[in-house]
C-alpha cells in the first residue's frame, strides 16, 4: 500500500521535479510539465503519464492495481489505486512518467543508475 508521502519521496528523487498543484490537486512536474497528480476524479487514484500502447497492457495484467475512467479514455494517462500499489511499482511508473515529460536534454543528461531502487 502506497501513500501521497510515498509518491512525494519517490518523485523527488528524480531529477529537477518540483511540487506544484494542477486542477487543485497536488501534483509533480519536470520542467513545468505534470506527470504525476492525484486525481481531481477519482478519489484516492493517483494519475501517472503513460505510454498510450503500453496503457491497455498494464490495465488489462493489474486490474486491481490499474483503471481507466471515460475522463482518461483516449489521455495518455494512467489511474493508480494508490491502497493496491508496491512502492517498487510505483518507482517504476513515477521512472516511466517522468521519462515521457522530461525534456530530450535532460533525459539524455541523466545516467541511467539515477533510477535504480535505494
Amino acid at each position: 500500500m502506497a501513500t501521497w508521502d510515498d509518491v512525494r519521496r519517490l518523485a523527488l528523487e528524480l531529477p529537477e521535479v518540483e511540487e506544484a498543484t494542477a486542477w487543485g490537486q497536488p501534483c509533480f512536474k519536470v520542467a513545468g510539465r505534470t506527470f504525476v497528480n492525484m486525481s481531481p476524479h477519482e478519489r484516492g487514484a493517483l494519475v501517472v503519464r503513460a505510454d498510450p500502447a503500453e496503457k491497455p497492457f498494464l490495465i488489462e495484467s493489474r486490474p486491481d492495481v490499474y483503471f481507466d475512467t471515460r475522463h482518461y479514455a483516449g489521455y495518455p494517462a494512467l489511474l493508480v489505486r494508490l491502497e493496491a500499489i508496491e512502492e517498487d511499482e510505483l518507482r517504476e511508473r513515477l521512472i516511466d512518467a517522468w521519462l515521457i515529460k522530461a525534456p530530450k536534454r535532460l533525459v539524455d543528461s541523466v545516467d541511467a543508475s539515477t533510477f535504480g531502487a535505494p
